[in-house]
């Protein structure tokens, strides 16, 4: 089986990208955007033109090695999903909390952690969409933490499954 491609948005697509490309069988992790009414967006555009873009990540991973569903979960740990509007000081529609699924049964793995998640006691506000183009963010957006040396500021694993 080839590669497949999973996306997700939670906040800034800085922080998604440092903790999903640690993963075994995340073979790349690519900042873009998605779900906006506007081709081939700017960073400019994305954050003050109103184009209705989310900045997500797109991953690229070997499922004999990483499934699913096990990206899905991670993706639930390494931000706030329960955060409307944002993830941590980083406020606006581009930031909220999103999964972009290709068929029906990512979809139905994303509701059942949704709903095991409520049934914990999280308010989840993460969106579910079918997929949209996604649109390679600018070269200084890819590997961003890695090449500058910093960590994460609104990012980190919480253990919720």
């Amino acid at each position: 089986m080839s590669s497949k491609e999973a996306y997700f948005g939670g906040g800034c697509f800085w922080g998604m990208e440092y903790f999903f490309s640690k993963l075994d069988g995340v073979e790349d992790v690519v900042s873009g955007y998605m779900g906006g009414n506007s081709v081939n967006p700017t960073y400019k555009d994305v954050c003050y033109n109103n184009t209705g873009h989310i900045e997500v990540v797109k991953i690229v991973y070997n499922p004999k090695i990483i499934t699913y569903s096990d990206l899905a979960k991670y993706f639930f740990e390494i931000h706030d999903p329960t955060q409307i509007n944002g993830q941590g000081p980083d406020i606006g529609h581009q930031y909220i909390s999103v999964v972009f699924t290709s068929d029906e049964q990512e979809k139905k793995i994303i509701n059942k952690l949704i709903k095991e998640l409520k049934n914990n006691g999280f308010e989840v506000a993460t969106k579910i969409f079918d997929l949209m183009p996604f649109y390679k963010a600018e070269d200084y957006h890819q590997n961003y933490y890695n090449k500058n040396g910093h960590i994460p500021y609104c990012h980190k694993y919480t253990k919720r499954f």
